[in-house]
């Protein structure tokens, strides 16, 4: 018993009606529950947040097969939502715990007993949540543009010839937009670079504000971008590409007493049979993009 009582994990014996027997330190420690709180009562009663179909579905195995039954953090935060003392921990809002439900087997052969033992995880727990979420970040980066948070060329391009091979299979109508800002490089020589840059981020929120979470924005290089519109045709692009255009001509970037406008020049290309691979994709919408500048810029071309 002094075992029990002083051994680093949780222990819970309960009889087949679930009402409780044992109860050792680890588990007064952190329920801050005694002994005589919970003993001879159910583990139903005792913690009404344990959800009792769950924990009964999780039981019945170890009651009639007296198979050991197994639950991870994972799988399960926990079990009893219990504080953590550890400092090297206190990112976490909870313990994390392990879980395991033995079948204690009586002198007839029969499970007249379960025990349910609980592990402090949260040590791991939280080293892996923090790997993951730092593995997540380097993907993000990986495909994100440094100076406008949108995609990176390489990453867009990827998503492209995905949507390409996706109408390919289904057919389904996607529209490619590119734009860039016009007299751009007047805007550099004039102003410098980092207003420049200003301009292509202002750019960028713009874009962000209009496009859906299915859409794919991207800076393809210097102040050009591109957009692929799912599940969009050319009319509905050409609607999309005029209210973008509408939007940028109205920012303004305010920079040392000077107040900077500027516009920019889409071309829209609706996917169709006749474009045989992504490539013939952005050429058709570069092409678009031409006219737009060749008829005075500040406006959407859709070549048919």
């Amino acid at each position: 018993m002094d075992i029990l009582q002083n051994i680093d994990v949780g222990l819970v014996v309960m009889s087949p009606d679930y009402t409780i027997e044992v109860w050792n330190s680890f588990m007064q420690n952190h329920s801050g529950k005694a002994p005589e709180d919970v003993l001879n009562r159910s583990i139903f009663t005792v913690f009404p947040e344990l959800s009792e179909q769950w924990f009964r579905h999780k039981s019945q195995s170890v009651f009639v097969l007296q198979n050991t039954a197994f639950t991870t953090w994972e799988q399960r935060p926990y079990l009893f939502r219990f504080p953590h003392y550890r400092p090297i921990t206190g990112t976490a809002e909870y313990m994390y715990q392990n879980s395991t439900i033995i079948p204690l087997v009586d002198t007839k052969g029969e499970v007249g007993h379960i025990c349910l033992v609980i592990y402090d995880v949260t040590d791991s727990a939280v080293n892996k949540i923090a790997q993951q979420q730092a593995n997540k970040q380097l993907q993000n980066l990986s495909r994100t543009d440094h100076l406008t948070g949108l995609f990176n060329r390489g990453y867009w391009e990827l998503r492209l010839i995905q949507e390409f091979k996706r109408y390919d299979r289904y057919e389904q109508a996607s529209s490619l937009i590119m734009l860039d800002i016009d007299h751009f490089k007047k805007i550099n020589d004039k102003y410098g670079h980092t207003i420049g840059d200003e301009a292509i981020r202002g750019v960028s929120r713009a874009i962000k504000e209009q496009v859906r979470d299915l859409d794919i924005a991207g800076r393809y290089g210097g102040e050009e971008f591109g957009i692929v519109l799912t599940n969009t045709n050319g009319d509905g692009a050409c609607v999309f590409a005029e209210r973008l255009r509408s939007a940028i001509e109205q920012l303004t970037i305010y920079t040392e007493g000077h107040e900077i406008k500027f516009t920019v020049s889409l071309g829209v290309a609706e996917l169709t049979d006749k474009i045989h691979d992504h490539r013939n994709w952005i050429e058709k919408a570069d092409q678009a993009l031409y006219k737009s500048k060749e008829g005075g810029r500040n406006r959407c071309t859709m070549l048919s």
